[in-house]
Order: structure tokens, then C-alpha cells, then sequence
């Protein structure tokens, strides 16, 4: 039990340096600014959801950058084609590639040779030439032509949008690659995000073409030319017009753009000047076409089409077109910042408004607080002053906790905070076990030396098992979630570390200071009694026997699973947008829902869905994607904005979410694998640590103990969306802890008693950890239910069904995995106890 001083000296610095970097947390800006330099100031990161914000999800358009590519080495093949003298009659570019018809099909084998270099640039291969059945060449990408252009697309992109950012001046924005085609954009303080759509998903295409003869109503255009959407007029009425295919110049050549007023109208417009060659060039075309008009073309759409009167040799111009104010500064932006390589489309959007922010902070710090004082409490009644050093030791979790996050530049979410709040819970579970077999020990009638050392060696196995098996389930949700879930997943992956140190290394050092300065370290019949304040259990071991109502609890167990699966069947689950794809609108509001459902259901969005939560106060509205693209999921939440407000003027807007199809189908594919891949996770380590039918055991319980928890989504009508999914996965990690610890010593009294059947064994076992599993449920439902009750609905469903699940997970331990275990473990007896005559005789025991 002694500790050398370098190593005790290595705890305290370490519990230094983790304080240091949490105390800027506690203090105030100005405290902040007033630190040392050499002590660190920055305090936590807060995630959108508790400052207020917005986020977007953008990706590239693969589809569109291909078909731009494509045609971009279709001009190319026919330019080539030419210069060989080799006619080509016509050429056709489609999503699969393009389509080179020769005016002499006999040429074919010159084209293919007069193209062999394009196919090849840079030594590597990017494009690949066949024939098809007409006879006509195809050229088509190379799949590592495409994977590079996607990726080029991308971190051009990604710097664009960093600009068109900066343009705007957003305070503290991220913009950060996702995957292989998504930019995620989070913007601080940012609520109303349809500006910012508009600012990041517009390519910003600039071209100025010469107008071509427009064609007669009703026909196509000439060869080379294109029929463009003119920008309303301010009648209404839709225009197009005939422009020349290429640009007369490109809007690459722009050095600067910034928003003004035409000094004649008073319109706001778009001032714009050319760098030296685009000058130069612009003087040439407005000087070679005096008394035409040309157009100014922005992705695919006419601006304006004024007739040039004079040329334009000073390099600078103007672009109008009944802009707002708005328009014309967002425009202005868009031409700085340059146009992107291929479209983005919004896939994702959401947004907090402060006060839910704030509100989720205070949630959050009331919960934490109560759940703390509970936690706190219930261990003084277990253990008096032994208690009081698991208290500080949960303390101290916290605060290194929030150092770590300090120091990683970690985001704290919400979920963050229901994480730290769980962890409240399951950090004391360490020194529930520790301070148990303890008792144990000292039962036995071992002095208080033999019983700290027996009880600190003999837990360590158990806690580790038990905290491998949260940390399975912790990190596959880190993988599989987004967003706020990640921001959950850190914060319990670093508690439960976090906690294996304050409650065995610092415990262990504090308790031994402790009987040292007592003597009762030095003296052989000193004992180490940890009496309770208030009993709750009788003292001395249980003689339960368990295994006598083990037909009826697996009847119980599985015919509320069975009526889960029904709930799940009938009337499903309120699965939310994060699933479901579609709109979501939280506000609060006293508008009667009837009122509401009427007024917003006759607004032509579709199927609207409301839901009530919380006190009532709070409203979720819920309607279909709309369709159409990123203009009409805008259109649509302004639209119910401004429905809402209208029938209640003093409803607030808390958070919007609009989440497209694709993006849901993949979080309900990502949620589902997570859960699968965690209850394999768990037969595995299980089956590893222990044997086949512990595993099978622990699997089947999972199984049972998810279901019911399912049923209870349905039941209740609690949103079902990724917040759902990070409980149910804290629930299997939390559910297989609790059985690891029965397991553990049952695997120690498959040693230690030979001669008791199966079930006397496991009843033995039972009785022996009953304490324990009673206890750290106890913390984990206390730590919990404040923030059941005043977490409110962005946790909802996490906390909610965290307190229904612990419940389960503690019954299903004694009353579900022990008689499955009885059931298959006959047979790994009988092999057990032939293998321990082998191996001698039984050895002695004391107590």
C-alpha cells in the first residue's frame, strides 16, 4: 500500500495542471485577462446549442462538377479534332460521358490517335476513350480523374467559403472539412441563416456574353448559343434571352466588387472593377461592339443586358438588376470571394436562438447541480466520512474533465453537459465497489491493512472490465454520431477515464494517508470499519435465492419486450427530423395547438406535425421537405415563421433544423450500425474476459433490456432522433457494466467454491454484489433525474429514457442474465470443476 513520493508527486501536478486549465471557466472575461501568461486562460468552447448560432452542411455537387468537367474536355476533344483536320459532325455530353459523332466515320482511327494525348495529363491517366455501338467515340472520366476533382473542388471550396465568411464578418466562425464532398459551416450568433444559405450555396459564376439573334417564339436556339432567364423586370413577367455560349469574358478578372448606389436611380448596385488583363480585354469587346448589348450572366441567369454606348476603357463597371440593399451586398461578396468550382447544396441546417441557449445553460447547471448534491448525499448515508473522499474524488472528476476539454479544444454541447452529468453517476461506481469489498474483506475478519490492499486488488479487474465496456459504447458513438452526440460522446469517454484515476489512484492514496496518521496501518488487529449513516441494506451478507423466481422474471422480461415490439409495430416511433429528413421548427408559444394545426396545416406545406413538450410552453412544428432545392426549404421556414408569428405575435423562434433526405437516411443507417456494432462489441469483450455463456448471457439481456426501452420511445411519443440514439447506446455500455460485475464474481467463485451447484453459485454471487448493483443504480438514477425533470426538450430524449433504462438494466442483471447463465453454464461447470481437481486440491479460505 506505500506510494513513492516522485509518484505522488506526478498525481499532484497532474490534478495542477488539469485545475489550471479548468479554472478559466469559473471566471469572468475581464478575471480571465487578468491571469499570468503562463497560466492558461482560454475557457471551454460552447457548442451551438448552448451560445446560439447556426449551422450549415454543404456538399458538392458531384454530379454537376462531372457533367462541367465533361464538357469542359468535350470543347477540348472537338478543338483537338480540328486541328488535326479531322471533322466531327456532332458532339453530346450526358451524366456517363461525352459523345463524339465523326463527320467521317473512316477517320475514327486518326481521332483516336489525335486524342491519345488528352487522355493522359500529368503522367496519369484522366479520361478513357471507347466506341459504341454506333460507331461514335466515347470519352468518359477515370475514376481517379474524378476522385481528384471532387477533392480539388473541395478544399477550393473550402477556402471560398472561408472568404465569402470573412466577408460578411461573422465573429469566430468554423468552417471545416467533413468526409470527402461536405464543408461545415457553424456561425456564432448567427439565427437567421437564409443570407448565409444564399451566400454559400451561390456558385457566383460571373460571365459577360454577347447577346445572339434572339430566336422566334417557340425555337430552339441557334448552334453556340443559349436561352437564359432574364432577372424580373418588375412586371413579373419571365424573360429569356439568347446569349452567346462563351463568355466574351470571364469574371475570374474581377479584382474588386463592393455594393453602392446608382447616382442617377438611387438603386443599389454592384460597382465592379477588372484586374490589368481583364481591363484590357474589356476595353477591347466594348470597343469592337459599340451600339449591342451584352449580358451579365450570374450561374445561369441574366442580370441585366445593357447596350454599350461607348467604350469602357477605365477597367470598371456597374451591375444592376432591382437589388435590395441585401442583395447588392451579398452579391458584392460573392464577386470578392470568387466563384466556386462546382455548386454546394445545403443538405443540413440549424439554428439556436440565444435565449435557448441560455436557457440550456442554466438547464443545465440546476440539473448538475441537484444531480450532484443527490449523488453527493446518497454516499455520505452509504459511507459516512469515507464518502466525503468519494465526494471530493467526484469533484476533482469534474474539474479535470472540464480542464481536458479546456486543453483539447473540445466543444461543450448539451448533450456535453447531460455526459458530465451521467458521469456524475458512474464515476462514484469505482469507489462503490472499492468501498464494498472492503466491508467484504473486513467481514472476513482481515486487519485494515489486508483490507484496503484486498479491496483495492480484487475491485481493479472488475472496474476495468466495467469501464471498458462504457468505453466501447462511448466510442462507437463518437464515430457513428454528428454534432452535439460527438460533443457527448468526448465528455463521457474523458470522464470515464478521468474517473478510473480520481477513484482508485487519489482515493487509494487519500485513504491510506489516512489510517497511516491513525496507526491502523502499523497495527495487525486495527480494522477498517465503513458503517453506513442510514442502513439500507441488512447488515452481513443476503441469503436471497434469486434463481427461484428466475422462470417468472424471464416470463416478465420477455412479454414486455414482446409488447415493446408491438409499440414499435403500432404506433411506431415519433421518429424526428434527424430520421425523417424535413423541417423542424421549435417555438415558444401560448397559441392554442388546435388554432395552430389549422392555419399551418393550410399553408401548402404538406403534412404538418405538431408536438407539445416541456411545460406546454414549447411547440415542435414538423412538415415534409419540401420540393425543389435550397430556395425552397428557405421559402418554407420563412413561411412557417411567419404563420406562427402571426397568429401569435409574441412566439419566439428557439430552433429551426432542416435536414434533407440523403442526410437523415445516412444517420438512421449510421444509428442503427452503432447499436448492432456495440452488442457484438460487448459478446466479444465478454466472451474474451470470460467464457461463451457469460457472452450469450449479457447479449440476450442486452437485447431484452433495449427492446423495452424502445417500447418506452414508442409509448411515450419521445422524439426519436440522434439523441435517442446516443442513450440507447449509453444504455447497452451501461447495461453490460452492471452484469460485467456479477460475472466477475462468479468467475472468482467458480474457484473459490467447488462444491456448490450452479445456481447456489450464482445465488451466492448475486447476494455478494447486491449491494453494489443496488447502490451505483441508485447514483446513476439520481445523477440523472434532475435532468429529467428541468433538462427540457434538446434532452429530453436522453435523459428521460436514461432513468427508465437504468431501472431496467439493474432488474435485468439479477432477474434476466444470472438464470440465462444457469440455463447454458451446466456444461462449463462440469468442464470447470474437472479442471480444478486437476489442478489440486480446493485452496483454504478465511471468513
Amino acid at each position: 500500500m506505500r506510494t513513492s513520493r516522485w509518484l505522488i508527486l506526478s498525481y499532484t501536478l497532474i490534478i495542477l495542471v488539469g485545475l489550471s486549465f479548468a479554472l478559466p471557466n469559473l471566471l469572468t472575461p475581464s478575471q480571465r485577462a487578468a491571469l499570468p501568461d503562463w497560466l492558461p486562460s482560454r475557457p471551454v468552447t460552447l457548442g451551438l446549442d448552448l451560445s446560439g448560432g447556426s449551422q450549415l452542411v454543404l456538399e458538392v455537387d458531384a454530379a454537376a462538377l462531372v457533367h462541367e468537367t465533361l464538357q469542359s474536355l468535350a470543347t477540348e476533344a472537338r478543338a483537338t479534332l480540328g486541328d488535326a483536320g479531322i471533322g466531327t459532325a456532332s458532339i453530346s455530353v450526358d451524366d456517363d460521358g461525352a459523345l463524339l459523332h465523326l463527320a467521317d466515320p473512316a477517320q475514327r482511327p486518326a481521332a483516336e490517335a489525335a486524342l491519345a494525348p488528352l487522355l493522359r495529363a500529368g503522367g496519369k491517366v484522366t479520361a478513357v476513350l471507347a466506341r459504341d455501338g454506333t460507331g461514335a467515340l466515347h470519352l468518359t472520366l477515370s475514376d481517379s480523374a474524378r476522385a481528384e476533382r471532387l477533392n480539388a473542388a473541395l478544399t477550393q471550396s473550402l477556402e471560398i467559403v472561408r472568404t465569402r465568411i470573412d466577408q460578411i464578418g461573422v465573429a469566430e466562425p468554423s468552417v471545416q472539412r467533413v468526409g470527402n464532398d461536405r464543408i461545415m459551416v457553424q456561425l456564432p450568433g448567427v439565427q437567421d441563416p437564409a443570407r448565409i444559405r444564399t451566400l454559400l450555396g451561390s456558385t457566383a459564376k460571373l460571365g459577360f456574353h454577347m447577346l445572339a439573334d434572339q430566336p422566334a417564339a417557340g425555337a430552339r436556339p441557334a448552334p453556340g448559343t443559349l436561352l437564359l432567364p432574364m432577372q424580373d423586370g418588375g412586371d413579373g413577367a419571365p424573360r429569356r434571352l439568347a446569349v452567346q455560349a462563351r463568355p466574351a469574358l470571364d469574371g475570374d478578372r474581377l479584382a474588386d466588387a463592393h455594393a453602392g448606389f446608382d447616382p442617377r436611380s438611387g438603386e443599389p448596385v454592384v460597382n465592379f472593377r477588372f484586374d490589368e488583363a481583364g481591363a484590357r480585354r474589356f476595353a477591347e469587346i466594348t470597343t469592337q461592339n459599340v451600339g449591342r448589348p451584352f449580358a451579365i450572366v450570374l450561374d445561369g441567369r441574366i442580370l441585366s443586358a445593357p447596350v454599350i454606348r461607348e467604350p469602357i476603357t477605365g477597367g470598371a463597371g456597374q451591375i444592376s438588376g432591382r437589388f435590395s440593399v441585401a442583395e447588392a451586398g451579398v452579391l458584392s461578396a460573392l464577386l470578392r470571394a470568387g466563384a466556386l468550382p462546382a455548386p454546394l447544396k445545403v443538405i443540413e441546417e440549424r439554428s439556436v436562438g440565444p435565449d435557448l441557449g441560455g436557457d440550456a445553460i442554466r438547464a443545465g447547471i440546476v440539473a448538475g447541480l441537484a444531480g450532484f448534491a443527490l449523488v453527493c448525499g446518497f454516499m455520505v448515508a452509504l459511507y459516512r466520512g469515507w464518502g466525503m473522499i468519494a465526494n471530493l474524488a467526484l469533484l476533482l472528476n469534474v474539474g479535470l474533465t472540464l480542464g481536458a476539454l479546456s486543453a483539447l479544444g473540445a466543444t461543450l454541447t448539451l448533450p456535453g453537459i447531460a455526459g458530465i452529468i451521467l458521469g456524475l453517476g458512474l464515476a462514484v461506481d469505482a469507489n462503490v465497489l472499492i468501498n464494498e469489498r472492503i466491508r467484504e474483506e473486513t467481514r472476513r475478519g482481515r486487519n485494515a491493512r489486508a483490507a484496503l490492499d484486498a479491496g483495492f486488488r480484487r475491485a481493479y479487474a472488475t472496474i476495468v472490465d466495467s469501464n471498458v465496456t462504457s468505453l466501447i459504447a462511448t466510442l462507437l458513438l463518437f464515430q457513428f454520431g454528428s454534432g452535439p452526440v460527438r460533443g457527448f460522446a468526448v465528455t463521457m469517454a474523458l470522464g470515464i477515464l478521468i474517473s478510473m484515476f480520481t477513484a482508485v489512484t487519489v482515493v487509494r492514496i487519500v485513504m491510506t494517508w489516512i489510517l497511516d496518521r491513525r496507526g491502523a496501518l502499523r497495527s495487525s488487529t486495527a480494522r477498517l470499519e465503513i458503517e453506513p449513516l442510514i442502513r439500507l441494506m441488512p447488515p452481513g451478507e443476503t441469503r436471497i435465492r434469486f434463481m427461484r423466481a428466475r422462470f417468472a422474471g424471464i416470463a416478465v422480461s420477455a412479454v414486455l419486450s414482446l409488447a415493446s415490439i408491438g409499440l414499435f409495430i403500432s404506433p411506431g416511433l415519433n421518429y424526428g427530423v434527424d430520421f425523417k429528413g424535413g423541417i423542424q421548427v421549435e417555438t415558444s408559444t401560448q397559441a392554442d395547438l388546435g388554432l395552430l394545426r389549422d392555419r399551418l396545416g393550410g399553408l401548402g406545406l404538406g403534412e404538418v406535425a405538431l408536438q407539445q413538450t416541456g411545460d406546454g410552453g414549447t411547440v415542435l412544428v414538423r412538415v415534409e421537405r419540401q420540393p425543389g432545392g435550397d430556395a425552397a426549404q428557405t421559402a418554407a421556414v420563412e413561411t412557417l415563421k411567419a404563420a406562427i408569428q402571426g397568429i401569435d405575435p409574441a412566439a419566439g423562434i428557439e430552433r429551426v433544423d432542416v435536414v434533407g433526405a440523403k442526410v437523415s437516411g445516412e444517420l438512421a443507417t449510421a444509428g442503427v450500425l452503432a447499436v448492432v456494432l456495440a452488442g457484438l462489441a460487448m459478446m466479444i469483450y465478454i466472451w474474451w474476459r470470460f467464457e461463451w455463456p457469460f457472452a450469450v448471457g449479457a447479449i440476450a439481456t442486452l437485447v431484452l433490456d433495449v427492446t423495452k426501452t424502445v417500447g418506452f420511445f414508442a409509448l411515450t411519443g419521445i422524439d426519436f432522433n440522434l439523441t435517442a440514439i446516443a442513450a440507447l447506446l449509453t444504455l447497452i455500455g451501461y447495461s453490460v457494466n452492471d452484469k460485467v460485475v456479477v460475472y466477475d464474481r462468479m468467475r472468482e467463485n467458480l474457484r473459490l467454491h467447488r462444491n456448490l451447484s450452479l445456481r447456489e453459485m450464482i445465488d451466492l454471487s448475486i447476494n455478494q454484489t447486491l449491494g453494489r448493483s443496488l447502490y451505483t443504480s441508485a447514483t446513476a438514477f439520481l445523477a440523472m433525474l434532475p435532468l429529467a425533470i428541468w433538462g427540457g426538450s434538446a434532452v429530453e430524449s436522453f435523459a428521460v429514457p436514461m432513468v427508465f433504462g437504468i431501472l431496467v438494466a439493474a432488474s435485468s442483471s439479477v432477474f434476466i442474465a444470472a438464470p440465462i447463465l444457469l440455463f447454458l453454464g451446466e456444461p462449463m461447470r462440469r468442464r470447470s470443476r474437472s479442471a480444478m481437481m486437476a489442478d489440486g486440491p480446493e485452496p483454504a479460505t478465511t471468513g
